[in-house]
């Protein structure tokens, strides 16, 4: 999605409810479009020079406005990332269970396809799902 486009669904999404989309809020957008993957508040803080409260009071309302999606790892720090539907590039997350480092990786189109299939068999049970995760479990190189 271009930029423009990617800040006027934000916008939206912000609006629908009931939120304002702040030049904060953009900030906090503009780092994590231009992130190779999930970032921890730090790693945000880092990129951009913004008031640490600022960062956690706006992540909480672009996470709640589903501008931003929240990756929870093996340590103690939550990393965060657009809304795949923003960025249109679905993937999914190889976590170390050591230094809790998030990576983002997409899996082969059988697998999607599989997953798909395996989604409209439990749809076929009542229960819809909306969509899927694959995060693998592991050591990351640097920890291996």
């Amino acid at each position: 999605m271009a930029a423009d486009d990617l800040h006027l669904a934000s916008a939206a999404r912000l609006r629908a409810s009931g939120q304002r989309y702040t030049s904060n809020r953009r900030a906090v957008v503009d780092v994590l479009a231009g992130a190779d993957r999930p970032l921890t508040i730090p790693e945000l803080l880092a990129r951009r020079s913004l008031a640490q409260s600022s960062v956690y009071r706006n992540l909480a309302v672009l996470e709640d406005s589903g501008v931003v999606h929240r990756v929870t790892s093996t340590d103690e720090f939550a990393r965060f990332e657009l809304a795949e539907d923003l960025t249109e590039h679905h993937h999914h997350h190889l976590i170390c269970s050591t230094c809790g480092a998030v990576a983002d990786f997409t899996v082969s189109d059988g697998l999607e396809d599989a997953l798909a299939r395996t989604m409209a068999n439990v749809a076929a049970t009542g229960f819809r799902p909306e969509h899927h995760r694959l995060d693998l479990v592991g050591r990351c190189a640097a920890c291996a």
